[in-house]
């Protein structure tokens, strides 16, 4: 009897765009427009203290495109070995094509299934799902998942209270075929009532841009969301998996706000110890925040083989989800 087939990951990798900009450099950025703000306002409310943007020129494929690097040497694979491609994004490189196609070029391959996936901040926890289901399904034994975003472009630099949550980056994982379990469950969702509290109202029609090409954020709507949907997505993985709030031994959630991901471990009795936070450093990077820290925690030593790790992203949509694995 063929054993069953799992899918795990073997290797992380990450990118941030050299020019790093400390709330110091925010707020004298927004000053020359007459708008105020302090690294102190920043910190308090969001836990942030630097992020990076990318310079002209650079889209997401080009930070995909190392951070892919990154992940396919820690695994031991070539780009010749992929047969799936997924790249979470919200700023593609272009309309069309996907952000992955251009990214499955610059890598120097051809051949196998190339496609992005829009689900914001969520996006890498959706698309390390359709991964593993294809994986399981016997579509793919070997997949590249990155989540890749220059959200420096979408930004409204006259609203502080947005301007100064985002960054620039990407993470990426190899995902392959395995007789062990890696990936143990997932849980994906979203309310599209919600749309309003978290968009980019443009569209492109006629060679114009249409709406509002810059983001809005109703920032207490979201907030008071996340924590709850968080919460609920992390017991459902955890019984589907069988597992107890006492087998995570890392919590790397989407990196948007320190007070909603220490909220969330919280409500999981977590001690923050298990909690991985990049989210000073980075800032808000959405769907790339996720691989992003899982990258910088398996780095750094604190995620080891073995370990269980609970993925959590909330964004746009509204969507939400999460991925429960061992690494």
């Amino acid at each position: 009897m063929t054993a069953p087939l799992h899918s795990r990951i073997t290797g992380t990798g990450s990118h941030l765009p050299p020019r790093r900009l400390s709330n110091d450099d925010m707020t004298a950025m927004l000053a020359a427009r007459g708008i105020e703000t302090s690294d102190a306002w920043i910190v308090e409310r969001t836990g942030i203290r630097a992020r990076h943007f990318a310079a002209d020129g650079i889209n997401a494929s080009d930070l995909a495109l190392q951070a892919a690097r990154h992940a396919l040497e820690a695994a031991g694979r070539t780009a010749a070995d992929l047969d799936l491609i997924i790249v979470a994004t919200s700023t593609p490189d272009m309309v069309f094509p996907s952000t992955a196609a251009i990214l499955q070029h610059k890598l120097g391959v051809a051949g196998c299934a190339a496609f992005d996936l829009q689900a914001v901040c969520s996006g890498f926890v959706y698309a390390l799902s359709v991964a593993d289901a294809m994986v399981r399904a016997g579509s793919a034994r070997c997949a590249l998942v990155v989540g890749a975003e220059v959200f420096s472009r979408i930004l409204d630099f006259n609203d502080r209270t947005t301007c100064v949550l985002f960054g620039d980056g990407a993470g990426a994982v190899v995902l392959e075929a395995s007789e062990t379990p890696g990936i143990l469950a997932s849980d994906l969702h979203a309310d599209g009532r919600h749309v309003g509290i978290l968009c980019v109202p443009g569209t492109v029609s006629g060679g114009q841009v249409l709406g509002d090409p810059l983001l809005k954020m109703d920032g207490q709507a979201v907030f008071k969301l996340a924590v709850g949907v968080l919460e609920s997505a992390a017991r459902a993985v955890l019984a589907k998996a069988g597992r107890t709030e006492e087998d995570i031994d890392w919590l790397i959630p989407h990196q948007a706000n320190i007070r909603i991901m220490n909220g969330t471990a919280k409500k999981l009795k977590l001690p923050s110890d298990k909690l991985v936070v990049t989210v000073d450093e980075h800032g808000n990077t959405s769907a790339a925040s996720v691989p992003l820290a899982l990258d910088v925690a398996v780095r750094s030593g604190r995620v080891q083989r073995g370990d269980t790790v609970l993925l959590e992203g909330v964004g746009g949509g509204f969507t939400w989800g999460a991925v429960l694995l061992d690494f």
